[in-house]
């Protein structure tokens, strides 16, 4: 941010500002991953009595739909976040949210109306999945353009804190329904609805709260200094090296956190042999720990830089997570399995609260969101949102470890990115205007 755009936020102004680029991002999660959390509730619901991991699978396949979904509404809320500004596009891609979650809250089961039922799940997952494919990164790049030039990397480790946090109200949600509100029984019935009827709620606060941030000053001042905003998906294609960094980043950091998070809870009942009531517990304790990293990490990559913080993920993601896998599969006792689940999520922390930071790095404001949004969702989509059914496969095929090696391996072709990229932290980024001509920020 330069020094006349960064003069423009009171205190007051810009502790708003990432509270409510913050809190809307903490909603989106909520509803994008209650549908994980609950997959095993409400499976049966959806699809033909089948085997359990047949039904995992099956919900598994419709949270991957949702990935698909995510780089289309990476294309059309960076165009509009980049083109009409972040606050706009922040305010409608909660909105999808809320409609998302409300649809499936409300969709009847297959018993009746049979074939519909999965269909409208997947309609609603597509819907949910362009939101928080448009949510990425418009909210990082509008968290980047609020903060302290100097602490950026502890304010936007909070992307990914608010991520988490809103999968600890979904665990929160789920051990309330399960240990205090519903039988068992109720809760594989029809108690699994009432998450998402949260989540719709949830979200048209998050939209008020969104409708009254400031707009991101950084962005104001690029429209004066540049005039008409240029097509960003446009200006996207000059920038084809900051594309493919991205892409390459993303790819071995989305198998771990979405393996060490989002699929960890099944993983423990499905293979380690947990209970869903051990697994709930133990995944809160994942989660809140999980959080804690996230500023420490953040606030670390602003003392020693973006790239020691990710060829550390790197290393320790391509050497230890075959055996840590080996080990949480093998673990017996919530002591020993969340000791080796922890040790994972430390490594995956390296990756998680830096690279929001790092993609806004990479690109000037006339097309960050774009370029931040589009080449993740990609790969996410491709990678992250399949990592979960991949791992399910694998395990049907008989061959589960075969998924562990294939973590590692992505991981380390993103350690190859980490090695040959250059520092961002201290590269501050060139503003590109329509005519092609740069000008200093």
């Amino acid at each position: 941010m330069s020094g006349a755009s960064n003069a423009l936020l009171s205190l007051r102004k810009r502790i708003y500002a990432i509270f409510g680029g913050a809190v809307g991002n903490l909603v989106e999660w909520y509803d994008w991953l209650a549908f994980s959390t609950f997959s095993l509730y409400f499976a049966h619901a959806f699809f033909p009595e089948s085997s359990p991991t047949a039904q995992l699978m099956n919900a598994a396949a419709v949270f991957a739909v949702g990935y698909i979904m995510r780089p289309l509404g990476a294309v059309l809320f960076g165009w509009y976040a980049d083109k009409r500004g972040r606050r706009a596009a922040l305010s409608l891609s909660v909105l999808l949210m809320c409609g998302g979650a409300l649809l499936v809250a409300i969709t009847p089961g297959y018993e009746t109306i049979g074939i519909a039922a999965p269909i409208i799940l997947v309609i609603a997952r597509m819907i949910q999945g362009l939101s928080v494919g448009g949510e990425y990164g418009t909210s990082a790049a509008y968290l980047m353009e609020v903060s302290p030039p100097d602490r950026r990397g502890f304010f936007v480790s909070f992307h990914y804190l608010t991520l988490l946090g809103g999968q600890l109200i979904a665990i929160l949600v789920l051990l309330l329904l399960q240990h205090v509100l519903l039988t068992s029984e109720q809760l594989h019935d029809w108690g699994w609805r009432i998450p998402f009827v949260l989540g719709g709620a949830f979200a048209a606060v998050a939209m008020i709260i969104r409708r009254g941030i400031i707009e991101s000053p950084e962005f104001e001042e690029s429209v004066k200094t540049s005039g008409k905003p240029a097509n960003p998906l446009r200006l996207l294609l000059t920038h084809p090296r900051e594309v493919a960094l991205v892409a390459g980043m993303t790819l071995g950091g989305t198998l771990a956190v979405n393996t060490y998070s989002v699929y960890m809870p099944k993983f423990l009942v499905n293979t380690a042999g947990y209970s869903k009531e051990d697994s709930t517990i133990m995944s809160l304790i994942m989660i809140v720990s999980f959080m804690v990293m996230q500023p420490i990490v953040g606030a670390s990559s602003d003392k020693i830089g973006r790239k020691p913080i990710l060829i550390t993920f790197g290393v320790l993601g391509s050497l230890f997570s075959v055996p840590l896998l080996n080990a949480i599969a093998a673990s017996r006792g919530i002591g020993e399995g969340l000791m080796f689940v922890l040790a994972g999520l430390v490594i995956s922390s390296f990756y998680s609260a830096t690279n929001a930071l790092v993609k806004a790095e990479l690109f000037p404001v006339e097309v960050r969101a774009a370029g931040i949004g589009i080449p993740y969702s990609i790969v996410v989509a491709i990678f992250g949102g399949s990592a979960e059914y991949v791992g399910l496969r694998f395990k049907a095929a008989g061959w589960e470890q075969g998924f562990y090696y294939y973590i590692s391996a992505c991981m380390f072709i993103s350690l190859l990115v980490y090695l040959f990229m250059k520092e961002t932290r201290s590269v501050p980024p060139k503003m590109i205007a329509p005519s092609a001509v740069t000008v200093q920020s």
